[in-house]
């Protein structure tokens, strides 16, 4: 499988944001990452279902959308109403975790499970076989442009053995602190989605960003 790059429209222009994601639109970008953040889960607040509704109508790409939040089983429906491709909900904020990968299912989205910095992956062992993603997330979730945890290289080459025993379909995705100067690692690793929002947004040229990091490990990955 080719890798995927899903910029995120966390670190868009915000004064600007239709031309942003009309930007990633006509890129080699694959996904748009959509940040749902709450102020409870984490110390930070992004937008809700209007908006993702509005980037729909905007970005032609599958909507990434990762529910930063407490009690995302409550807003499942309507994020995939406003037109979330994939949902991704966070480990540490759901108790009954394989009702809600199910719920998710139900929709029709394609279901993730996100796992903060101090999170193992073997906690996902008697769910793996249930979701369509893992997202790694390679700094603490709230902020964009935080600095990448190396130890985050590891943990997902330690996924990716999990995945590949048992013949799954699943991918990785990394969220935080990815650019140019670590993508190649984490696809060796075993990562296949990237999530990139500073290294995107903020270049002098996004295009030509998000289309080197499509060049990069082309010819190292062996699925």
């Amino acid at each position: 499988m080719k890798h995927l790059i899903a910029p995120s429209v966390l670190a868009a222009d915000f004064t600007n944001l239709a031309k942003d994601l009309e930007m990633v639109s006509n890129s080699e970008a694959d996904w748009l990452h959509v940040d749902i953040m709450d102020g409870r889960f984490v110390p930070n607040i992004s937008f809700g279902m209007n908006i993702v509704k509005a980037m729909k109508s905007v970005c032609t790409k599958p909507l990434d959308v990762h529910l930063m939040i407490v009690e995302p089983e409550k807003y499942i429906e309507e994020f995939r109403e406003a037109g979330a491709d994939v949902i991704t909900v966070h480990y540490e904020a759901c108790p009954h975790l394989h009702r809600t990968i199910q719920q998710i299912k139900a929709t029709g989205a394609k279901a993730g499970v996100a796992l903060n910095p101090h999170t193992p992956v073997s906690l996902l062992e008697d769910v793996l076989e249930d979701l369509d993603m893992v997202c790694i997330m390679s700094v603490n979730p709230g902020y964009g442009g935080q600095k990448f945890i190396y130890q985050t290289i590891p943990k997902v080459k330690k996924l990716a053995e999990m995945i590949m025993e048992r013949n799954l379909k699943t991918i990785i995705e990394i969220d935080g602190g990815v650019g140019l100067q670590n993508a190649e690692a984490l696809l060796k690793a075993g990562a296949r989605v990237l999530v990139a929002g500073s290294a995107v947004f903020k270049a002098e040229n996004p295009s030509d960003v998000i289309s080197r990091m499509k060049r990069i490990g082309a010819d190292t990955m062996s699925v």
